[in-house]
């Protein structure tokens, strides 16, 4: 009897592993199975780690990635090579970060049927961008390394998300041997979404806005510009003495001795809580895509270095993509939507996901977004007319940071503040010398192309 006794103990034993394996797998299979069909290695969904099934799509209908053709990609070089850092690369050096995270819905794979439906003829991914904004982008960048970045500050939708420089992905460059000139180092890198960059004088919005956040009545101040600025010994220069000015014209002036003083005055806490509240430290998740975060280390920062930071230099690091969503903030009374790259995929008739709009947490209050927006307004008045476009008001901010000896990063960000066009963009040149006259003509071409695709649709 005892003898019975232990095998029936044991076989219940053996009964619940089994039942505990099975309950296991059953949940690990629903919260998972798309992930384990999808992988890169699976031969009912890849060949030669390529997708089999299925068409990607830009906002306006123009096939990016197609299954059926023999190559798979745009039959345009000029599409190819302006979506090169969405779509990838044959060779897997710049990953289709997209095609993985969605491929699941592409070949219409469900819990039940399997891959069952991809004996249709493959599923439907639509995306936000627009390969002709992308083309006209590719085209102003004319091979200088950066990145070019637009996106509805209300809905989300990202239109534009180039990184330059970039190739033909069918026409591939010998990157071991490319004359020893530089022009496709870092090209595997996404830089929109992957690089930081120190922003210069876009930075000073994160400090004016913590400055008004702190004292509304800092905007009736006024601040005076010899040129220079000593503290502790150590100067803060201007190109050339402002006078007295308005905080507006201190703004538009890009004044590091206006904003020096301001800087002081907020201290490092203040600088660091506003840096935080604008989502400088945050990385985006965005269709499989993860931003860079940004970087701002004040910790052994004395006055000299503190001025500096607020000013947009010493530690300040921004992710372009992160920067232009504060851009969006600004325009949209404090808080933006967050960004993404997907519209829609549908697979065999049946639509297997819709993008919907989330919002940011609030960046900054509605009060000190309405005074920045009135001033970077002013701003393109007084000193960015290269970027206005009639009709439309534009409001944006310049920056030239000085990364090395006779180095600068042109940057230049901003927003329309228009109803009809929620558009908030940047762009970052890398040796790019002055924000204003690198950049700017760059961003009115983007904008412009956007405005015509928006019109048409």
């Amino acid at each position: 009897m005892k003898s019975i006794s232990k095998r029936t103990v044991f076989s219940l034993v053996l009964a619940c592993i089994l039942l505990f394996g099975v309950a296991t797998f059953v949940i690990r299979y629903f919260l998972y199975a798309d992930r384990w069909v999808s992988f890169t290695g699976s031969p009912h969904v890849y060949t030669n780690g390529k997708l089999n099934t299925g068409e990607i799509l830009d906002r306006s209908g123009t096939v990016l990635y197609s299954s059926e053709k023999s190559k798979n990609y745009s039959d345009s070089a000029t599409t190819r090579r302006a979506t090169l850092h969405l779509m990838g690369d044959r060779a897997g050096n710049i990953p289709a970060r997209i095609l993985r995270a969605y491929a699941s819905k592409l070949f219409g794979y469900d819990k039940l049927n399997g891959t069952a439906a991809m004996e249709s003829s493959g599923g439907e991914l639509r995306l936000s961008v627009s390969a002709q904004v992308q083309a006209i982008a590719m085209q102003a960048m004319n091979g200088r390394k950066g990145a070019v970045g637009v996106y509805n500050y209300r809905t989300g939708e990202i239109l534009c998300a180039l990184s330059s420089p970039t190739f033909d992905p069918l026409d591939p460059p010998d990157l071991e041997h490319d004359n020893g000139d530089g022009r496709y180092d870092g090209v595997y890198v996404y830089r929109f979404f992957h690089a930081t960059y120190t922003p210069g004088s876009i930075f000073k919005l994160t400090t004016l806005a913590a400055a008004l956040e702190e004292n509304p009545e800092l905007a009736n101040e006024t601040f005076s510009c010899e040129g220079k600025l000593t503290i502790n010994g150590e100067q803060i220069t201007c190109p050339h003495p402002h006078g007295r000015q308005s905080l507006s014209e201190a703004l538009s002036n890009s004044c590091n001795c206006a904003f020096a003083q301001i800087t002081l005055r907020l201290g490092k806490q203040k600088l660091l809580a506003q840096a935080d509240a604008i989502g400088l430290y945050r990385s985006y998740e965005i269709d499989g895509i993860t931003t860079s975060r940004g970087h701002l280390d004040l910790s052994d920062a004395n006055e000299n270095d503190l001025a500096w930071a607020g000013i947009g230099q010493y530690t300040d690091l921004v992710n372009p993509c992160q920067y232009m969503v504060y851009m969006g903030a600004i325009a949209n009374n404090g808080k933006a939507a967050e960004p993404w790259l997907v519209s829609s995929a549908q697979s065999a008739g049946r639509e297997t996901y819709r993008a919907s709009t989330s919002m940011t947490a609030q960046m900054l209050t509605k009060q000190t977004a309405a005074a920045l927006r009135e001033m970077m307004r002013m701003n393109v008045k007084r000193m960015y007319g290269a970027v206005d476009i009639p009709g439309v008001n534009v409001c944006a901010k310049s920056g030239t940071a000085e990364v090395g000896e006779d180095e600068n990063t042109a940057t230049f960000a901003g927003f329309l503040d228009s109803d009809e066009y929620p558009l908030a963009f940047i762009v970052v040149v890398e040796k790019g010398g002055a924000g204003s006259s690198t950049c700017a003509p760059i961003a009115r071409a983007v904008l412009e192309g956007c405005i015509n695709v928006m019109d048409g649709e």
